[in-house]
């Protein structure tokens, strides 16, 4: 028995050298690029009574459109070129771990139904599409579909969309949800006339919070 065990761990020990010298020789070698560096431009904040200085408060002109916008897109574009710089000899392990990854996800789905006031409310997804249908069937689920919103129509031509938060009308003609295009959880809460389709013009803008079904 103690012979096989010594045998044993000198086996496993030249099976661990030699996976570590194939370790060695596949290691990633990674392209000889400098990394952009932002600009520091120190900002003083007071917060709570605090003095904080924010160094990189500058980014914060993407979204107020401020004079340093443009920096700031060029900035990211100089982040992104390094980064399909330094993992261009990886894109073929991208692209089987993203088909992978895709293959575990069931695209055609359907959230369980939840009755409220005489309806079936659900989301469904289709396959091959991003985003969600927002549905409905009347007092049963044996009953024909009614498409509420349709986020996939909604979505197109948006570099960011998100639709979350649904509020019916008690009488079941109106809904009222929040659309954030800015990716900051910023929302905007619209209202749509089910029965004509519309979508007034009236609208809260800028809320933090969405509505909920």
């Amino acid at each position: 028995m103690r012979n096989f065990t010594i045998l044993f761990v000198c086996v496993y020990a030249l099976i661990a050298c030699n996976n570590d010298k194939n370790m060695k020789q596949a290691l990633y070698q990674w392209p000889a690029v400098k990394a952009p560096i932002a600009e520091l431009k120190p900002h003083t904040r007071i917060l709570h009574g605090d003095t904080v200085i924010d160094n990189y408060y500058w980014m914060i002109d993407f979204f107020k459109k401020g004079p340093d916008s443009t920096k700031v897109v060029d900035y990211l574009k100089a982040e992104n070129a390094y980064t399909d710089t330094m993992l261009s000899g990886t894109k073929q392990l991208q692209e089987k771990l993203f088909t992978e990854m895709k293959a575990r996800i069931k695209e055609k789905d359907e959230s369980v139904p939840v009755f409220k006031n005489g309806y079936y409310y659900y989301t469904r997804t289709v396959e091959g599409n991003q985003y969600y249908k927002y549905c409905r069937k009347k007092e049963s689920l044996s009953a024909p579909e009614e498409i509420l919103l349709d986020v996939d129509e909604m979505a197109k031509g948006k570099a960011y969309y998100s639709l979350s938060g649904f509020a019916m009308s008690e009488n079941g003609k109106m809904i009222a949800y929040g659309v954030d295009e800015l990716s900051r959880r910023q929302y905007t809460i619209h209202i749509k006339n089910i029965e004509t389709g519309e979508i007034y013009k009236d609208a809260i803008v800028g809320t933090g919070t969405v509505l909920y079904f």
